[in-house]
Parts: structure tokens; C-alpha cells; sequence
């Protein structure tokens, strides 16, 4: 995964509920897990603050698989997976989605479209 295809997932879940700026409000907030450890992380700005969308360039750098000329993490290995963290649980935005759609059915799931 790197910012390209962290973009690409934006597009492709737009509306559904399933991208930050649309489920922010109900409690979620965007992270990644390493489906080989299950280890997960918040996303986060330069300053460690929690970030209001999905970043890479703050994840852990055992995760990286490259960086940019600034020394951020540019691209992450295959087994990363953006999602959301809420209540202290991670959802897919799959999951998300799907949460989200049984409390607001005028949202969409992507595989309706």
C-alpha cells in the first residue's frame, strides 16, 4: 500500500461511510493493522497527534517496505490493511461500512454500486 492506493480505497469507498470524514462522527478513526501480527496503529501526524484521515507516513517503520526523500514511510508491505478503530476495536472498512449502513441505511456499501 502506498499514497496512490490509499487514495484509490478513498475513491472507491466515498459515500459509504467507510472513509474518515464521513463516520469521524461516529466514533471511528482511522487506522491500519498488520493482518500477519495483528498489531494495530492509530494514524498519526509528524507530531505523533492523532491524524484526522488515513496516513502512512507515520506507521511504524517495520512496517515499511520504502520511504520518501524526507525519510517518511512512503509504502508499507502487502499485509497492511486501513481500517478504524472504535471502542478499541479494529473494523475493516468493510466492517465499517456495514456498521455504519445498520445505523444509517441511506449510506452504500461498495459492492451495491
Amino acid at each position: 500500500m502506498d499514497k496512490q492506493s490509499l487514495q484509490e480505497q478513498n475513491e472507491s469507498f466515498n459515500g459509504t461511510m467507510a472513509v474518515s470524514g464521513e463516520n469521524r462522527d461516529l466514533g471511528f478513526s482511522p487506522a491500519f493493522r498488520d493482518e500477519e501480527t495483528g498489531q494495530i496503529e492509530l494514524a498519526k501526524l509528524a507530531d505523533g497527534r492523532l491524524a484526522p484521515m488515513h496516513r502512512i507516513a507515520c506507521l511504524p517503520t517495520n512496517w515499511a517496505t520504502s520511504f520518501d526523500e524526507d525519510g517518511d514511510v512512503a509504502s508499507v508491505k502487502r499485509s497492511i490493511t486501513a481500517g478504524f478503530v472504535r471502542g478499541g476495536k479494529f473494523f475493516t472498512r468493510e466492517e465499517a461500512c456495514a456498521v455504519c449502513a445498520s445505523d444509517h441505511p441511506n449510506s452504500t456499501h461498495p459492492n451495491s454500486k
